[in-house]
């Protein structure tokens, strides 16, 4: 073990031995080159944690590194000990950090199977197939950075809710991967990345369009153009506000005939309990039963299973057809039943409760506004506006001034060249000459300066300010 300041020269003129020899720098302290019997010249530190640990990490090999940048580098891992952190433990752990592709594994298997449903598991598992793997998957965990987030989400531009629904995983993630220690706390590379807006609106069904769907499932139902079990399945729909598939898993065990209640123990917002109208009780009282199966709405071939996703909505928009009514999807029944409840006048709390949604701002999303009453309600407000106004205009029983005559004013009309309809008038400009009435409240309109103008000939004749 020889010591002496390190330098170019020194470094070399070292030669290999039969075993590891070390030169060891006088300037830095615990700074050195490792030469190896195979002639590798190695530059490493050697420092003792706070725990009292031994580390003795490479820095890099003399030929890549000069004999200065190695110092530099020493120097400043020796500062990081003083600081009672462990390059060497950090080093490490950069190593041996997960990638983007392991992240994604124990996401699925820690923490969307157990706290997420079967739907959204399927859902994040097919994101991170298509969208995240191709696009961060060999990337190390503490090194995905805010540039590559946004990369991936401008590849996704043109699918604007496919890229929102990505980003949506990805943010949760990253938020694991700060819980598990794979990042420092808030370096969520997701942070301050723009989603896209998201154009897709639900049409609503208007009264005219609601009353035509009711009388095509009348029909229907007497006629037997439609299988019961659908149009039972919209009925209900309608009477509790609720998403398809809530009616499609709803499960006779479930209804609460005497004390009419409906209690769905797994819904997408947990379990939950909604009232049952009038209505409801009739048409769940009058249901027709399927051989024994546990749902209201079973599968039209298979009645121990579900109706499926496919029959209804494919239901839906054949109904919509026959009735005349533009195409709107199954959860348009949910918005307009969310609109009857807000109009009903029912307080918000109730309508929550209703249509069991958890905020007000969610609640109200569902809520939407007919033409007809915001355009009796403009009219209101323009007849309120019309009384205030002429009620302060002009003394009670004084006739108003039609527009057309206020225009065929003969002060204003006359003149030559006129280039308007009004004649000569200009709102925004006049000239200095006869044809014009003097502004009132301008400089022009005082009686002297008129007098003047008139007598040096430059204005006619003028209206009294």
């Amino acid at each position: 073990m020889a010591k002496l300041k390190l330098t170019k020269t020194a470094v070399d003129a070292a030669q290999p031995r039969p075993q590891d020899a070390e030169l060891r720098d006088t300037v830095v302290p615990g700074f050195l080159c490792k030469v190896t019997p195979a002639g590798r010249k190695v530059f490493m530190v050697q420092y003792r944690t706070n725990a009292g640990e031994r580390r003795k990490p490479a820095i890099g090999r003399f030929g890549e590194l000069t004999v200065e940048q190695a110092r530099s580098i020493a120097q400043d891992w020796l500062a990081e000990v003083r600081r009672g952190n462990d390059p060497s433990a950090l080093k490490a752990a950069a190593r041996q950090a997960p990638t983007v592709k392991e992240l994604c594994t124990r996401f699925i298997e820690d923490y969307s199977v157990p706290h997420n449903k079967a739907s959204t598991v399927e859902s994040n598992r097919k994101i991170i197939k298509l969208r995240i793997l191709p696009a961060l998957g060999s990337i190390k965990v503490p090194d995905v950075a805010r540039q590559n987030i946004v990369a991936m989400m401008k590849e996704m531009e043109k699918a604007p809710t496919s890229a929102n629904r990505t980003f949506a995983c990805l943010r949760k993630m990253f938020n694991m991967a700060e819980v598990w220690g794979y990042r420092p706390d808030g370096s969520n590379p997701c942070k301050h990345v723009q989603k896209y807006p998201e154009k897709g609106k639900t049409r609503l069904i208007t009264d005219a369009q609601l009353a035509l769907i009711y009388g095509y499932l009348d029909r229907a139902d007497a006629e037997g153009l439609e299988h019961p079990t659908l149009t039972l399945a919209i009925r209900l729909q309608f009477e509790f506000a609720a998403r398809m598939s809530e009616i499609r898993h709803l499960r006779w065990e479930w209804i609460d005939f005497p004390n009419r209640r409906v209690v769905w123990p797994d819904s997408k917002t947990g379990d939950m309990s909604k009232p049952i109208s009038e209505e409801a009780l009739r048409l769940l009282t009058y249901a027709p039963r399927i051989g024994n199966s546990p749902f209201v709405c079973p599968a039209i071939f298979k009645p121990f299973l579900p109706l499926p996703k496919h029959t209804y909505s494919q239901g839906w928009k054949r109904i919509l057809s026959r009735a005349g009514v533009p195409h709107v999807g199954t959860h348009g029944i949910r918005h307009r039943a969310a609109t009857d409840i807000a109009n009903s006048g029912v307080p918000v709390k109730v309508g929550m409760a209703l249509t069991a949604h958890k905020t007000v701002a969610m609640f109200m999303r569902y809520v939407h506004t007919e033409d007809d009453p915001v355009r009796n309600a403009a009219d209101l407000v323009a007849a309120r506006r019309k009384g205030v106004v002429e009620g302060r205009r002009a003394p009670p029983g004084t006739p108003a001034v039609p527009a057309h005559e206020v225009i065929k004013n003969p002060v204003l009309a006359t003149g030559t060249g006129a280039r308007t309809a009004a004649g000569a008038y200009r709102p925004f400009r006049h000239r200095r000459t006869g044809e014009r009435a003097v502004p009132p409240g301008t400089a022009r309109s005082s009686v002297g300066k008129r007098q003047k103008k008139e007598e040096e000939g430059i204005v006619g004749s003028v209206l009294p300010s």
